[in-house]
């Protein structure tokens, strides 16, 4: 069994048709069929149904599609960890961030340090971004509670309150404080559900007594300030969030009937799968920039 007739059956399983997966591999038809056809007769089992000119994978063939893609991964990891290695690499790092206030202090700081490191965000909702990990897609998560798994390492970074944010021709503009009571009935603005902040804060509320009436759902954390300056209805922010963001949403009051109310950033990433250098300092780098963060707030405080 050969690693070509291998990338050749995975490109076949994955796309279900001889004549694409010949074209897509720049080889010839009957020559990938044969390919496919010494592979089976290696195993001892049929891989696909056939039916005519269709083509699918039966339950033997998704079983050995499982291994063989495990098999790539471990492949593909270990060319770049000899790669970091060697320093052949410039580094490239794949980013998950719930919060996203602190990306650009924290990546900017980063990449003076690193020039040529490559960054790519992903922003998607939770249960996409464990899938992710669990696969190796994403390295580093910044996010508001830990995922569950054997192989999910979790660094708690800040805890901080989460405000009411109000737009200017609201009743409670210019208060500094409110009680969840007073705005249960509110309409809300808030992330679509599965994102980690609504799931957060609406149970939060849950555990309040209400369930936030939320009549507009966006993806995006910035839409919501665009609506809110729209006077269309009120919103949950953490602290770091508001900061980065109090000249366009000036009016922020403070929780004051549940001390609890608040949410907790941490670092997560997945123990089975390798780490670029560039990706191990960045990991680094975020825990200092948190701790650096956390000092200075305490200086604020003090005075």
């Amino acid at each position: 069994m050969e690693l070509l007739q291998l990338k050749y059956f995975q490109t076949v399983a994955r796309l279900e048709h001889i004549t694409k997966a010949a074209e897509e591999l720049q080889i010839a038809q009957p020559s990938l069929s044969k390919t496919i056809s010494r592979l089976e007769s290696h195993i001892g089992a049929p891989l696909f149904d056939r039916q005519g000119r269709n083509i699918r994978l039966n339950p033997f063939g998704k079983v050995f599609l499982e291994r063989v893609d495990r098999m790539f991964l471990e492949l593909a990891e270990g060319m770049q960890e000899v790669r970091d290695m060697a320093g052949l690499n410039r580094g490239s790092i794949t980013l998950s961030a719930s919060i996203v206030s602190t990306l650009p202090d924290l990546i900017g700081e980063f990449l003076t340090l690193y020039p040529n490191v490559h960054f790519r965000q992903v922003m998607e909702p939770a249960a996409v971004i464990k899938r992710m990990l669990e696969d190796g897609e994403i390295d580093l998560c910044i996010q508001a509670a830990p995922f569950e798994g054997p192989d999910m390492e979790w660094l708690p970074l800040r805890t901080e309150p989460i405000y009411v944010i109000v737009h200017d021709k609201h009743p409670l503009a210019g208060r500094d404080a409110v009680t969840l009571e007073e705005i249960k009935d509110e309409p809300f603005l808030g992330l679509q559900q599965g994102y980690w902040f609504r799931t957060l804060s609406d149970g939060l509320c849950q555990q309040a007594g209400f369930t936030p009436n939320t009549m507009i759902e966006v993806n995006e954390s910035d839409a919501l300030v665009l609506l809110l300056r729209r006077n269309l209805g009120i919103m949950f922010c953490p602290e770091t969030a508001w900061q980065k963001r109090a000249y366009l949403m000036p009016n922020r009051l403070r929780v004051t009937d549940h001390p609890g109310f608040k949410v907790s950033t941490g670092l997560v990433w997945s123990k089975k799968h390798y780490l670029s250098i560039a990706a191990q300092r960045f990991r680094q780098f975020i825990i200092e920039f948190y701790k650096r963060d956390r000092a200075e707030t305490a200086t604020v405080m003090e005075y």
